[in-house]
């Protein structure tokens, strides 16, 4: 039978849990966007090997799980001798799971952008660094804002693997109480409106921001 009380008990917890899972998600997203501004950069470069380098980090970290990458990233850094906390290892794995997505996203958007600004800027005298932090990027950003969102979204939900590695985000915590109380329906429940919320407001300050970049 459904029990009220362990549902509303479960909220406190999973609450504390969720600051965890919004960290991760966040400065993963942080990292994905400047990893991935330098993937995008190299995909649409004149060299060529610079584009088989973006090509083939794009297709090992969109190939391959993101549990798989957690996973090698937490037991292979130590063997070569880099001992990082788990918290560290999950940022940094999501971050550059999460740019491999955010490359082809800025790629798309850069690529819609009409060709006759980037020629105009380099006729003015700028230079390709400046006009990519003062032409391509900020509009780039304008067009490819929904898709950001939804990325960061996504990385809320994938959040929920860093529980393989002991960290206490809102899955684990979860376990936990389902574990300590012997009603795991209430706790789950509980735990699946945690994402809920987070997610709706996060697409909530998606389309605030997207109405901003573009009145």
């Amino acid at each position: 039978m459904f029990s009220i009380s362990t549902f509303l008990g479960s909220f406190e917890p999973l609450f504390w849990a969720a600051r965890f899972t919004l960290l991760i998600s966040i400065l993963g997203i942080a990292l994905g966007l400047v990893v991935g501004a330098l993937i995008c950069a190299a995909a649409l470069s004149r060299a060529t090997w610079l584009r088989w380098f973006a090509a083939v980090w794009v297709s090992f970290l969109r190939g391959v799980p993101l549990l798989v990458q957690l996973l090698l990233c937490y037991y292979l850094l130590p063997v070569i001798g880099i001992n990082v906390p788990a918290m560290v290892a999950a940022v940094v794995t999501v971050g550059i799971c999460s740019s491999a997505y955010v490359s082809e996203i800025w790629r798309g958007a850069i690529i819609a952008l009409p060709g006759g600004q980037i020629e105009a800027a380099t006729a003015i005298g700028m230079r390709p660094s400046d006009i990519w932090l003062r032409v391509i990027l900020p509009q780039a950003f304008a067009i490819s804002l929904p898709a950001l969102v939804n990325e960061l979204i996504l990385l809320v939900k994938a959040s929920s693997l860093v529980s393989v590695v002991g960290i206490l985000e809102v899955t684990r915590a979860s376990q936990a109480q389902a574990a300590m109380t012997f009603r795991p329906l209430e706790v789950y429940i509980a735990a699946a409106c945690i994402y809920l919320i987070i997610n709706l407001c996060l697409a909530g300050l998606g389309r605030y921001l997207e109405h901003r970049v573009t009145v």
